[in-house]
């Protein structure tokens, strides 16, 4: 006779086939579906089921298509029940005609959706990392910077302009892809880096995320072989992933790229990502994904920190504050300007950037600024500007890491 898992196992089982199998879940259940909404109620549905049913028949060896049959099982039972749904104007219409929606993979087609140009930017982004990267609302907040109500009603205008402009559920015909592409780019980076530092929880990263961006990038650059941009990005999170296993120590403490194990970085991931690197600078203008993609290298390619070449960071990161300008580009331009003329001259940069609305809770803010009057040896104020940044942070390792540094600036 089987043994059934215990609770716990199942309890677990069901959070790793959330953080695995959610985009594809909802993608499925989508196309069956034609609403965003009943979709995401159905997926919900059948994950409360897994948690009822798996401690009764055991986890399946398929949690992924348990869950998608048992979603889908579920959108065709109340679009047969309800007439309403066969009455209005579907929320997503299935259209094949004149795409490229040949290409095999629901997630795709549902970033795609997601990013239609009907769709503010803003929204594009927030409904692409609560559909596709399955996050919560407040994670979703947390990743774009603003409160969890303000984030809530973008969400929810999102759904309904989807309905109100008939969006159809494919990836575009090849006329239409240069409207959407630097969109659906942007939401890959945006699932990557929300993997890489997870909003919350007692993880550095979640792995799961990082490696579904990365699916994600390599689908896209297959769909379109020859853009430049697409490679640009691709290159970035491949040159990043490669540092991901020195990112962390046996006990699961965070470590700065300054002090990490060189050997750990994958260097089958950094020639990949260089390979393409060169592709996406091929080809004029650059993309600025391509600019983050040749900083991401030059850290890189240096054999120890001592080696980086900060000059060119700089450069690389004057560029990209000319061509594409934003608050976080100021920041970590700052980092480069403090190993190239010096903490005072970066500090005051950064001193500038405190009083900016998008910047108000952003840890990596009074992070780098604490770490500045670290170096400047103003050791109690370095104190405080690092307890500051932890309570900025839900991230477990990086708030024990900023305590810690905190700690010895008093010592």
């Amino acid at each position: 006779m089987a043994v059934l898992p215990s609770r716990a196992e199942v309890e677990a089982a069901v959070a790793a086939a959330h953080v695995t199998e959610w985009a594809a879940v909802l993608a499925a259940a989508a196309r069956a579906a034609r609403d965003l909404d009943l979709a995401e109620d159905c997926v919900q549905d059948a994950y409360a089921q897994a948690l009822t049913h798996w401690p009764v028949t055991g986890i399946p060896a398929r949690p992924g298509g348990w869950l998608t049959t048992v979603a889908t099982r579920r959108v065709l039972e109340l679009r047969r029940r309800s007439g309403v749904l066969a009455g209005k104007l579907p929320l997503l219409v299935i259209d094949h005609g004149g795409g490229t929606d040949d290409f095999p993979d629901d997630r795709l087609r549902l970033i795609f959706t997601c990013c239609h140009p009907a769709l503010a930017r803003e929204a594009q982004l927030a409904l692409t990392l609560r559909l596709v990267a399955g996050l919560s609302t407040p994670e979703v907040a947390r990743v774009l910077l603003v409160t969890e109500t303000a984030m809530q009603a973008r969400i929810t205008r999102a759904k309904k302009k989807v309905q109100q402009a008939r969006i159809p559920y494919r990836i575009p015909a090849r006329e239409e892809l240069p409207e959407r592409i630097d969109a659906v780019l942007d939401v890959i980076h945006l699932v990557y880096t929300s993997g890489h530092t997870a909003a919350d929880g007692p993880d550095l990263a979640r792995d799961a995320l990082t490696a579904r961006a990365i699916d994600l990038a390599r689908m896209l650059v297959a769909l379109l072989p020859g853009r430049a941009d697409a490679q640009g990005l691709l290159a970035l999170l491949l040159l990043n992933e490669a540092r991901r296993p020195a990112r962390t120590d046996a006990a699961g403490r965070l470590v700065l790229i300054e002090d990490q194990d060189r050997s750990r970085w994958d260097a089958a991931l950094i020639a990949e990502g260089t390979a393409r690197l060169h592709e996406a600078l091929a080809e004029a203008p650059v993309h600025r994904y391509a600019v983050l993609a040749a900083i991401a290298a030059v850290h890189d390619e240096a054999p120890t920190w001592a080696e980086t070449d900060w000059q060119q960071i700089l450069g690389l990161y004057d560029l990209l504050l000319a061509r594409w300008p934003s608050p976080v580009v100021r920041l970590n331009r700052a980092v480069a300007v403090s190993y190239v003329h010096g903490p005072a001259e970066a500090l005051a940069i950064v001193d500038a950037l405190t009083g900016l609305p998008a910047l108000a809770t952003y840890p990596y803010l009074a992070a780098t600024r604490a770490d500045l009057l670290r170096r400047l040896g103003r050791r109690g104020e370095a104190a405080a500007v690092y307890r500051e940044a932890a309570m900025l942070t839900a991230n477990g390792p990086e708030a024990a890491f900023l305590l810690a540094r905190a700690e010895s600036c008093q010592s």
